[in-house]
């Protein structure tokens, strides 16, 4: 069954009393409303700064807000919703008229810092979606948001359940899938790529999942030298993706 998407596909949500001021306080992200514990102090300059962008405020317990939140010890009782105006479901984009062709699929990376290194240099290299399960990988929470540096808010995120419905969804649409491994893969540089392409990027300590190594249809890798085994799995990803736009000729880097 195809995941029809979380009404939470819309939004990034930060939290704790300094990511949330910051996102309130830059005018080039859209804040979709903030919520506030009821016995959380010293944001009255959070109340300040929502109020004069126009932003809701709404309260709630101190346990809605963890559990909103999804970090109980760090959410200091307040979140914040940004808007992430290129973020949608994997189905409804693979559904809409130009839809992608060369896609992402992150599979069971946990380390945050990798994750928001990965949407930060996709997005760079103009890959047309990063695909994010809400499960089995690292949330979409201040730490990615840091890592990459705010690109978080404006990649091409699509977003699904797992990662083996994302695997069988793509597969479903038509997408080869061809997963990255040390050795013993065509070369990546050397291989021809297909019309639709999603590129699956293993965990770092697990690899590729099982459900989702049975869609693979392809094998890469990338040539090492001087006995280096492996790269870390956002370095993978950047040179993946420049390789992918430099074969695609998507040299002008258009903004958008």
């Amino acid at each position: 069954m195809t995941d029809s998407g979380s009404p939470k596909d819309r939004f990034i949500t930060v939290y704790g009393r300094k990511p949330v001021l910051e996102v309130l306080t830059d005018d080039e992200l859209a804040v979709d409303k903030v919520i506030i514990a009821e016995s959380a102090r010293g944001v009255h300059q959070i109340r300040r700064a929502a109020a004069s962008r126009g932003v809701r405020v709404d309260t709630a317990s101190a346990h809605r807000v963890k559990v909103l939140a999804g970090n109980g010890r760090q959410d200091q009782g307040v979140l914040a919703d940004v808007v992430a105006p290129r973020m949608r479901p994997l189905a409804g984009a693979l559904d809409a008229p130009g839809g992608p062709a060369r896609v992402l699929l992150v599979d069971g990376v946990t380390t945050p810092a990798n994750l928001g290194m990965i949407l930060r240099t996709a997005t760079a290299a103009g890959i047309d979606g990063i695909v994010v399960p809400r499960r089995g990988v690292a949330s979409l929470d201040p730490l990615v948001v840091k890592a990459s540096a705010g690109v978080a808010f404006r990649a091409p995120v699509l977003r699904c359940a797992t990662a083996a419905e994302a695997a069988g969804t793509l597969s479903d649409a038509g997408f080869e899938l061809l997963a990255l491994r040390a050795d013993n893969g065509r070369s990546l540089y050397e291989t021809t790529l297909p019309p639709k392409a999603a590129f699956v990027l293993g965990g770092e300590s697990t690899g590729i999942s099982e459900p989702v190594r049975e869609r693979v249809t392809g094998w890469l890798s990338i040539p090492m030298h001087s006995d280096v085994e492996s790269l870390n799995v956002s370095a993978a990803a950047a040179v993946l993706c420049f390789e992918v736009a430099r074969r695609d000729g998507r040299g002008t880097y258009a903004r958008g």
